[in-house]
Order: structure tokens, then C-alpha cells, then sequence
């Protein structure tokens, strides 16, 4: 799984047919000090998330899974709305 923010939507009136009735959301990587970091990244959204709210999100097979659409060629799909993260500093790589 992955942290990032969703910053936008993406609206496609052609696209694949096992995609049909997805809803596509733009989203921003995110570090542990919920920097923006890499590309960012077209998601699935399986959980309703709404522009600026920091999500979950994973990719590959599991996203597939997520979106309850295996056959479909997605590569991302958020899972979860995160409402509170506490990161211990004594467990954090140096």
C-alpha cells in the first residue's frame, strides 16, 4: 500500500469497456512527512474520496482485486480514506 493526496479527477468518454462506471482521481505520492514525492498517479476510487483527502492506495494485481474488476487494465486504485497517521520516531530508518 501507498500514502498520497488526491489532487484532481480524471474524465475519459473513451476508455477501455471494463473500466466503464470507474471513477478516475489524480493522486500525489506522498513521503512519511506527507511531502509530494514522484509522479503522480490515475486511480480507481473505490471508497469515495474526494479532492484533497490524503488516501491509501495500491497498485498492480491487488488494485485489480481492490476495484473488483481483475480482467481490467488499471494499474491503481485507492482503498481507504486515511483520518489519522502517528509515526513513532524511534522506529523511523535514519
Amino acid at each position: 500500500m501507498h500514502i498520497g493526496r488526491v489532487i484532481g479527477t480524471a474524465v475519459a468518454t473513451r476508455k477501455d469497456e471494463r473500466l466503464t462506471g470507474s471513477k478516475f482521481m489524480v493522486t500525489q505520492p506522498l513521503d512519511k512527512d506527507f511531502k509530494p514525492i514522484g509522479q503522480t498517479v490515475i486511480a480507481v476510487d473505490t471508497v469515495g474520496a474526494g479532492i484533497g483527502e490524503v488516501v491509501l492506495y495500491t497498485k498492480g494485481t491487488a488494485a485489480r482485486i481492490a476495484a473488483n474488476k481483475r480482467e481490467a487494465p488499471l494499474d491503481a486504485a485507492i482503498i481507504g480514506i486515511v483520518d489519522n497517521v502517528d509515526i513513532y520516531k524511534e522506529y523511523l530508518e535514519e
